[in-house]
């Protein structure tokens, strides 16, 4: 009865090795992918494009930027006499 518990659990025992190390090389990577060849490049391209259009838009469009409201709002009598 002993050496049949010893030779299950050396069994799982042995599985359980077999479980780790597959698991261990699913997740290396064997080649290089889309995001690992172009990733920064394509991040870097999208950023300056988006700086591109907020200068242009900024400097370009004409739009009257009004950044504070002090000296630009004249208040009203509230009560009329």
């Amino acid at each position: 009865m002993f050496l049949m518990a010893r030779n299950a659990l050396s069994r799982l025992q042995d599985q359980s090795i077999m479980q780790q190390a597959t698991a261990t090389q699913s997740h290396q990577k064997q080649t290089s992918d889309f995001h690992d060849k172009y990733g920064n490049a394509v991040l870097a391209s999208g950023a300056t494009f988006c700086i591109a259009v907020r200068a242009y838009t900024a400097t370009q469009t004409g739009t009257e930027w009004i950044l504070s409201p002090v000296g630009s709002i004249t208040p009203k009598e509230w009560r009329d006499q």
